[in-house]
């Protein structure tokens, strides 16, 4: 398979029924049972300042845990890296509340919650907790943000041959927009990719593009299937090859005429792996 390589060096991901890597792994991979009813809640990384804490709403909270997860699993200084963060819907549950007030109190609208609305307040407030001055970017693409996240954070990877961290993360929609957007739960995942492969290399890829529609991948697992409906869960099914470390390829839609694929090669030290063929096809 021609294309580009990039090493996985760090891994997150955090849901209220699989709060860290090492339980999600666990589930994804079918050694633990069927999600449970949320047992937990995100707290706000201890890195924010008291004030910061109580006002962080829940994508801050998801999004920098998980960044600060994949940051240490990689052992990486948070300043070294670049950073794409993505999102499908944003902050659903103020994007209600600001809509809301500007319904009913127009003139009692936060700048406090309006700052957070935006879809980079995220990864805007990461790079100043982590004091990272390098480049940042900010993804939506609807139902496709976490694959043209990856796409983004492979292309920087390859093109300025640094390491980046990408975080996807999404909350459920509330209220009113409970009718017009799809996504239940809080899903947070992130990775931070190296164009070289070093001691802390989990997985090798290679990488390309292609065009024409493909199916959604098929989730195996309970635990992946149990957060189906939250807006990153596209995600799921590259973490659950990660999870399993099959070394299966993969085939993400990053729309309805383009393609991102995936496959793994063998690590340093590693036997070749056989790989199964991409499956592909006309979406439904």
């Amino acid at each position: 398979m021609s294309g580009f390589t990039a090493h996985v060096e760090g891994i997150a991901l955090w849901a209220p029924t699989l709060p860290g890597w090492a339980l999600a792994r666990a589930a994804l991979r079918g050694e633990a049972g069927p999600a449970q009813p949320p047992r937990s809640v995100c707290p706000p990384p201890a890195t924010l300042s008291a004030a910061e804490r109580r006002r962080a709403p829940h994508t801050v909270a998801l999004a920098l845990t998980a960044s600060d997860e994949a940051v240490r699993d990689a052992g990486r200084d948070p300043g070294e890296l670049l950073a794409v963060f993505c999102s499908a819907h944003g902050d659903l549950p103020i994007i209600d509340h600001l809509c809301s007030t500007l319904v009913h109190t127009p003139l009692l609208v936060s700048p406090t919650r309006f700052l957070h609305s935006i879809h980079n307040a995220p990864v805007g407030l990461w790079s100043m907790l982590s004091h990272n001055v390098r480049a940042n970017t900010a993804v939506n693409g609807a139902g496709h943000s976490f694959a043209n996240g990856l796409l983004e954070a492979l292309v920087l990877c390859e093109s300025e041959r640094r390491p980046v961290l990408l975080t996807g993360y999404d909350t459920g929609a509330v209220d009113a927009l409970k009718h017009t957007t799809r996504s239940e739960g809080a899903l947070a995942v992130a990775l931070v990719l190296s164009p070289r492969s070093g001691r802390r290399t989990q997985a090798t890829w290679r990488w390309r593009l292609a065009s024409g529609r493909v199916k959604a991948p098929v989730l195996h697992s309970d635990a992946a299937r149990a957060l189906a409906g939250n807006g990153m869960s596209p995600a799921l099914p590259l973490f659950e090859s990660l999870a399993r470390d099959d070394g299966a390829p993969l085939v993400l839609a990053l729309s309805a005429h383009q393609s991102l694929h995936i496959e793994w090669t063998a690590r340093d030290g590693d036997a070749p792996r056989r790989l199964s063929p991409v499956t592909a096809g006309d979406t439904p």
